[in-house]
């Protein structure tokens, strides 16, 4: 059997499989009738599996988000929409790889879907930049938003992004303006959009696309202004304080939402989305469109104060 790579919080379910794994191959081979003892250790795993993943910590639903195994917005994109057809370039410098997007068919409802991308190999993370995108990248995005708009067609964006690439070059082509300019401009699009945070979301490399009328974020992802190895630099000089650094950033999709950061957390299987690719891909598409279905019920005018009122409402307090 193939090695899965797995993370170290995961090294007794990973054992436990291999001895239920080796039982039966022993089984087969041997002709031995252990159906008993498998099926013992079988519910064992169950209930193992369910003890780990409810009892994660902060920092470990943030090392599962990275699973290598987790699905990747153009995995999602086959397993959600048909013909998909991808889109390139920002009409400015060149076609940032790191971003994907398109026209696609979510069921029968035509949509324009927009995401990072990270890459499975070695050659695929330099050639994807490892999910983070140049200032074209967004320059990109924001013109196949443009061009949703201009057809009547609504957005999807799916984030997964350690981060804006913060390397000198894209200082220089503008990585900032980028940014600012889709928050402002995805702020006054006069189309629905529907933001899903599928794995990372970090700082304003997730916002750069993030900003939308109804926020959904998977089950095992995490949403933050900065990554728990950031803030530990700058905080505690030691990305070892990662933990203490991600406890208290409040990074988990239920701390989202008790802030009012997200509209709904999406279910994933125990174990995160890479257990089962298939039945997370349904759970987002089925929250989607019924996302969409209300948002195309509003008029516009009234979709977007409340889109703008949704913002403005963040980080609002009382003092007593």
């Amino acid at each position: 059997m193939a090695e899965r790579p797995y993370l170290e919080f995961e090294r007794p379910l990973v054992e436990l499989e291999r001895k239920i794994s080796d039982m039966r191959d022993f089984s087969m081979g041997e002709s031995i009738e252990l159906d008993s003892e498998i099926a013992g250790l079988e519910k064992k795993l169950a209930r193992l599996r369910e003890d780990i993943y409810t009892r994660l910590t902060r920092w470990q639903r943030v090392q599962l988000s990275r699973h290598p195994k987790r699905p990747y917005t153009l995995d999602y994109i086959s397993m959600m929409t048909t013909e998909f057809v991808e889109l390139h370039g920002d009409r400015g410098f060149a076609d940032d790889h790191a971003m994907v997007g398109g026209f696609a068919m979510l069921d029968d409802q035509p949509v324009m879907i927009v995401g990072q991308q990270k890459g499975r190999d070695t050659k695929e993370k330099l050639d994807r930049n490892f999910g983070m995108a140049h200032p074209e990248g967004y320059r990109k995005a924001l013109r196949l938003f443009k061009l949703a708009e201009k057809f009547d067609i609504p957005i999807i964006v799916l984030i997964d992004t350690p981060g804006a690439f913060p390397g000198i070059g894209a200082e220089e082509r503008g990585q900032a303006e980028a940014i600012a300019r889709n928050i402002r401009e995805m702020a006054r699009l006069k189309v629905p959009i529907v933001i899903s945070i599928i794995s990372e979301g970090a700082s304003g490399g997730a916002l750069g696309i993030g900003l939308g009328d109804v926020v959904l974020m998977l089950e095992y992802a995490w949403y933050s202004v900065i990554s728990p190895e950031g803030c530990a630099a700058i905080l505690w000089r030691d990305a070892a304080k990662s933990p203490e650094a991600a406890e208290a950033l409040k990074v988990t999709s239920e701390d989202n939402m008790k802030l009012g950061v997200i509209d709904k957390v999406v279910e994933e299987p125990i174990g995160g989305a890479h257990r089962d690719p298939a039945a997370t891909a349904a759970n987002l598409k089925k929250e989607i469109l019924a996302a969409l279905e209300q948002l195309k019920a509003r008029p516009i005018e009234e979709l977007l104060k409340e889109r703008l009122a949704k913002y403005r409402r963040m980080g609002e307090f009382e003092e007593r």
